[in-house]
């Protein structure tokens, strides 16, 4: 077997001297010239058929993940819609109240959460199949933990909200909404060990499953607290306990007692509860990396309010960064997708199917992207009817969808990016390239572009397009050159312990 031929391979006779070609040309057997030509052929088309095999991996994983990810964030956002019957006061409240559980508790355990996709992932590809029951065990304490903390801070938001300015009856009413979403810290945070530890090994439907019957038994449970058991406000947070609550049960019931998990989940024990600083190295970048954004695009909000018309102005950030929110489900599901297919194929030292799976999701990211900027800017007129009837908002959003459509284009690039970094454990690298992205480029970008050249709330867009940007073409050198070898060496280590 020559050496240019890959080990995959098989190798057939390719050329007679002095024959004819398929064409019925003469040709003679110039060395190896044809010869190679041939094999190029061969090996085209082995790549073509592998990366049709990986996209319909990725998809096969992404849809479901896309799907858990977009109800997950509905919850919060239906208890919310409750509340908006109860009066503008509670609304107001209940809005402010979301907005800061998320940035000080939900996104920090979402992001702490992730550092499973690294070590699940690769013991799952390195067939060390235990070794994820017991990644799940040390997640679960150490995020139990972390929600006293956060559990603390959320008891004084009053305290918080009045020391910054803010109204005090709403931040009197936005501290007690906070007070009654602390008992949803602690299943949120199980919830994630959970969603990662089935990640992991693409069991993703039931997923998708459980994730649909909360959210519909969440419709049922806000409207008996909020309007039968006469709770309102409160019984609107409270509701987000009890459904995260029922989720974590039925995956609990699920692990328990499917034969699926035999070799994965072999129940607690001690080791679970030992060496949890292991876990913590990589859970605390992977947290940052995931706040540092979350608490960029709240800055954005925060300055929106600082502008002339600041009604209109926050209104309009307010329909985009949900808007934002709810197309970046799509790429969030294939950058997850992504981080299960590079974690599973690292930890099998399979370097060169993890490089493949990274290249796929780039064209996928790309494809998305393009299609739903396109669609944004088609619907540009009408799509702020479904947020307000103020047409002076409807009117503003359409000047600014453009300009949300590529920023929407950018988050995708990394975000399905992340996802490689996650699968890879580049967690650390990760929260150092949002460091400087947003902080030094883009939130200074959107305060000199807002404040000193006065594009007003286009600015903020623009200014913040400019750090996901960098942090996208960043993400993106950083996966075409790496060594994909040292990084499976990497993962087995990480895997084994070093053994």
């Amino acid at each position: 077997m020559d050496e240019e031929n890959p080990r995959n391979v098989l190798e057939v006779p390719l050329i007679v001297p002095n024959s004819r070609t398929e064409n019925g040309c003469d040709h003679i057997n110039l060395g190896g010239r044809i010869r190679r030509f041939r094999w190029v052929k061969i090996k085209s088309s082995i790549v073509i058929s592998d990366s049709i095999i990986e996209l319909k991996q990725q998809l096969r994983l992404a849809g479901p993940l896309c799907v858990v990810s977009l109800l997950q964030y509905s919850l919060e956002i239906i208890s919310v819609m409750f509340v908006g019957h109860l009066g503008e006061l509670s609304l107001s409240a209940a809005s402010m109240a979301t907005s800061f559980a998320s940035v000080t508790g939900f996104s920090f355990m979402l992001g702490m959460g992730s550092a499973l996709e690294t070590f699940c992932g690769q013991a799952y590809g390195a067939e060390q199949y235990r070794m994820l029951g017991v990644h799940t065990q040390r997640a679960m304490v150490v995020l139990m933990l972390m929600a006293i903390p956060i559990s603390i801070i959320w008891t004084f938001t009053c305290t918080i909200f009045t020391f910054f300015g803010q109204d005090l009856e709403i931040s009197t009413k936005a501290g007690s909404y906070t007070r009654w979403l602390i008992p949803s810290i602690f299943p949120y945070g199980l919830l994630q060990c959970q969603l990662r530890f089935l990640q992991a090994q693409s069991n993703t439907k039931v997923l998708m499953i459980s994730t649909g019957l909360t959210s519909l038994i969440h419709i049922l449970v806000c409207w008996i607290l909020v309007f039968k058991l006469g709770l309102g406000c409160e019984g609107a947070a409270l509701s987000c306990a009890v459904s995260y609550w029922i989720n974590v049960l039925i995956l609990s019931i699920y692990i328990k007692f499917s034969p699926a998990f035999e070799k994965t989940w072999t129940g607690f024990c001690k080791e679970g509860v030992t060496n949890l600083g292991d876990f913590l190295v990589l859970s605390i970048p992977s947290a940052l990396m995931v706040c540092l954004e979350y608490w960029s695009y709240e800055f954005l909000v925060f300055m929106s309010g600082l502008l002339p018309n600041p009604k209109l102005e926050t209104s309009m950030m307010s329909v985009s960064l949900t808007t934002s929110s709810v197309i970046f489900r799509i790429p969030y599901g294939f950058g997850s997708a992504v981080s299960t297919r590079v974690s599973n194929e690292l930890g099998a030292a399979k370097p060169k199917a993890a490089q493949l799976a990274a290249r796929v999701v780039i064209f996928l990211a790309i494809t998305e992207g393009v299609l739903i900027s396109l669609l944004l800017v088609a619907i540009r007129h009408i799509w702020g009817y479904l947020f307000t009837n103020e047409e002076e908002v409807v009117s503003y959003m359409s000047s600014i969808m453009p300009v949300l459509a590529l920023s929407n284009f950018m988050d995708g690039i990394q975000g399905v990016l992340s996802g490689t970094a996650r699968g890879c454990g580049w967690q650390n690298i990760g929260a150092i390239v949002n460091l400087g992205a947003y902080y030094i480029v883009g939130l200074p970008c959107s305060a000199i572009l807002t404040f000193l050249l006065h594009y007003g709330g286009m600015g903020l867009w623009m200014g913040i397009i400019g750090g996901s940007g960098l942090q996208a073409i960043v993400f993106l050198v950083i996966t075409m050159r790496t060594n994909w070898e040292q990084q499976a060496i990497n993962a087995r280590f990480r895997v084994c312990g070093g053994s």
